[in-house]
């Protein structure tokens, strides 16, 4: 009896008991498969039990039921015959890139697990190479297996999951191609998937080779598909991450450093058009993000046309608009790669997708996520995300990062699928959630016994956390402050730069709270409210000081002493009267006594011993060093009894080293010394920048006193480097 006799047979008498081949699997409990395989030929011919499991539903007689499992006996000693597991060399791989560009640290590593096989103990090894869409995921593991032809001389086979499209690959049927690769007869191959499976790693025990799963879908397709045995090299791609694989190496693709991916475009232009315009070039791998396929693309566009300028391509790539459909050349084409990923999402990933694109910065946290979405909780979400490869995990825990084209393609997806409603209200939400957190953050710096204690929140609950949030969040609260203010919400603006009044000492740039109190006193005059106004020009004009423009830092100051005349509000009269001081470098001194008064009659302690110790150093400077000293300390008796925020901190520690220069001019410089030490110790553990580096320039000058030039010019260059970062004028 032949093969095409057997098949023939199962088939006349399943038509003849009227049955399809999904009820024939239903009546006798042979799988669908099963029952597909045998009738197209591609597996051998039934055991036994299967063949007397179909006997019922067929309804076949006693002939009928010998006939059919002589032609299953005679078929599969047929197969024996005829060897059907004779040795073959496994299939061929796609052709490798000649200008594979940027990977070579990873190239390494998959080629040091390779080395790993050539030992005394063989255990066979697997790695999954993961990255967002356009990375090259493919390409790596194609280099790799064909650098690798000599160590694995019993093939190589290249295996397409089509993880990304509607229907990934059947494992049994990828394993039915790795068996016919093995030289397996395809009549002869199990029906079912873990008799394949089986079967492919008794054939593979023995043998060096290399398997390419290529384009993953997910954890369950792949297991079945790991036959390799101890002298194989598994190479799995994926944009998903495949956490639940145990046992195996993982290599995450990033985008390209700048340099590689001018490399990469160099290789494909050539090296006259870049060395032409090396600024384009710079600027094109960085639109494209670094991504290898979108700097493919460009390259190609660029190649095909060798007339175009390099500027030509980075004018239409600047326009986030238009760049995804730059991004296309021939059949490759940047977001139909991103399409793929995100149409595997669920309906609640792919909304937050969408929405992340309003975040400002590149880099967010869950919160964003929460506000984003309106929920509770947003980590499971921002997982499935990761784990596509559509977010990446930041260096700061529990933060998230775009890619700068996943960005722009968000952005598309947004305008095309959502409401403009729903766009407004999620943008709503996700402003207020910064500007409210913001504001919390920044009340854990004002002094004691200013307001309540600050009530703990989910991503902060004392001075440092509330400080590395500050941090990290503030490309995105900054953004959040202009739109609340540009939406006309005045009262959130108002709040968020009044809790930011101390915090501003400890960081940040001048030139972001430049930007943080101009809103501010725009939003006091929009809402007439005198007394703001006053409050944030004065914030002003101390940060104007610090740049370094004495005449705007006095306009200013007079503007707040209006305001706050007008308001009635003694404590901020104080304040304009000593910036107004500072600005204008008054000699009288009167300015500094008004101040004082003032801040008595308001009763306002912290301010007092502030004023204090401004009249300190200007009796010091005006020579009468004993009085400044007296004064001095009883300011630092007063403020050391004042604990519980960085801010008393860093109060003590600005009145310690003005203390310290007065010191040094009454010839106490070992005295002067140490309390320079104690502010800069203060100093550095609360991370306040400008304070450490007018007290390294002090410790400067203290040691070249000494003669102890080469530690003073050390603390003299760390001084500069901090003024520098913070935008500071750097005092004589």
């Amino acid at each position: 009896m032949t093969k095409t006799s057997f098949m023939a047979l199962l088939k006349r008498y399943r038509l003849r008991a009227n049955l399809t081949q999904e009820e024939l699997a239903e009546e006798s409990g042979v799988s669908i498969r099963a029952i597909r395989d045998i009738e197209r030929g591609i597996a051998r011919s039934p055991q036994r039990r299967t063949i007397e499991s179909l006997a019922a539903p067929l309804a076949l007689s006693g002939d009928e039921l010998t006939q059919l499992r002589d032609a299953a006996k005679s078929n599969r000693a047929q197969q024996t015959a005829t060897g059907v597991y004779a040795t073959s060399v496994l299939g061929m791989l796609p052709p490798d890139l000649d200008d594979l560009t940027g990977r070579e640290r990873d190239l390494g590593t998959l080629l040091a697990l390779a080395d790993e096989l050539s030992g005394p103990r063989w255990s066979g090894h697997t790695a999954v190479l993961t990255g967002p869409p356009g990375a090259g995921k493919t390409s790596l593991a194609v280099r790799t297996a064909h650098e690798l032809t000599d160590a694995f001389p019993d093939g190589r086979l290249f295996l397409k999951l089509r993880g990304m499209s509607s229907q990934p690959s059947d494992p049994a049927d990828v394993l039915h191609l790795v068996l016919r690769s093995l030289g397996v007869d395809a009549v002869t191959i199990p029906a079912e998937l873990e008799q394949r499976a089986s079967l492919c790693r008794s054939l593979l025990k023995d043998r060096a080779a290399i398997l390419v799963l290529d384009d993953a879908a997910g954890e369950a397709q792949v297991r079945p598909l790991l036959v390799g045995g101890p002298r194989c090299l598994t190479l799995i791609t994926s944009r998903q991450l495949l956490v639940g694989l145990e046992g195996v190496s993982r290599l995450n693709l990033t985008v390209l450093d700048s340099g590689d991916a001018i490399a990469l475009l160099t290789a494909i232009v050539g090296r006259a058009r870049v060395a032409a315009e090396p600024e384009a070039a710079r600027e094109l791998a960085e639109l494209c993000g670094r991504l290898p396929l979108a700097l493919r693309i460009v390259g190609n566009r660029l190649a095909s046309r060798p007339g175009w300028p390099l500027a030509g391509l980075v004018d239409q790539l600047r326009d986030t608009g238009t760049r995804l459909k730059t991004l296309t050349a021939g059949d490759l084409d940047v977001r139909s790669v991103f399409e793929l990923s995100y149409r595997q999402l669920t309906p609640a990933a792919a909304t937050v997708f969408r929405r992340l694109s309003l975040v400002p910065a590149a880099e967010f946290s869950a919160g964003a996520a929460m506000a984003l979405a309106d929920t509770r909780d947003a980590a499971p979400i921002l997982e499935e995300l990761a784990d596509a490869s559509l977010l990446q995990t930041s260096h700061v825990d529990g933060r998230y990062q775009f890619h700068d084209l996943l960005r722009v393609f968000a952005a598309e997806l947004l305008a095309q699928e959502d409401t403009p409603e729903a766009i407004e209200a999620a943008d709503h939400r996700l402003t207020g959630w910064l500007v409210r957190t913001a504001t919390q953050a920044g009340r854990y710096f004002l002094p004691s016994g200013d307001s309540e204690p600050p009530a703990p929140t989910p991503w902060f609950s004392e001075p440092d956390g509330a400080r590395r949030w500050l941090e990290v969040e503030v490309k995105n609260w900054l953004p959040a402050m202009k739109s609340t203010a540009a939406r006309g919400e005045h009262r959130p603006v108002l709040d968020l730069a009044e809790a930011m009044h101390w915090y501003l000492d400890i960081d940040g740039t001048a030139t972001t709270w430049h930007e943080v109190y101009e809103l501010a006193v725009r939003s006091a005059v929009a809402l007439g409210s005198k007394r703001d106004e006053a409050v944030h020009r004065n914030n002003l004009s101390w940060i104007v000081c610090t740049l370094g423009d004495g005449d705007g830092a006095a306009q200013l100051a007079l503007q707040a002493l209006d305001a706050a005349v007008a308001a009635g509000d003694l404590r901020e009269q104080a304040w304009s009267k000593l910036y107004l001081r500072r600005a204008q470098a008054d000699d009288s001194g009167e300015l500094l006594d008004e101040a004082v008064r003032l801040f008595e009659e308001a009763d306002y302690p912290i301010g007092l011993q502030w004023a204090r110790a401004e009249r300190a150093t200007y009796w010091h400077e005006q020579g009468d060093h004993a009085a400044a000293a007296a004064e001095f300390e009883r300011c630092l008796d007063h403020l050391k009894q004042r604990t519980g925020t960085p801010m008393d901190d860093y109060s003590y520690a600005y009145v310690l080293l003005d203390s310290a220069t007065c010191l040094l001019a009454l010839g106490s410089h070992d005295t002067a010394f140490t309390r320079c030490e104690q502010a800069l110790g203060l100093f550095r553990r609360h991370g306040v920048t400008l304070g450490q580096a007018r007290t390294l320039q002090a410790i400067a000058e203290i040691l070249r006193h000494r003669g102890d030039h080469a530690n003073a010019a050390a603390a003299q260059a760390e001084a500069h480097t901090l003024f520098e970062r913070t935008g500071a004028a750097r005092r004589s």
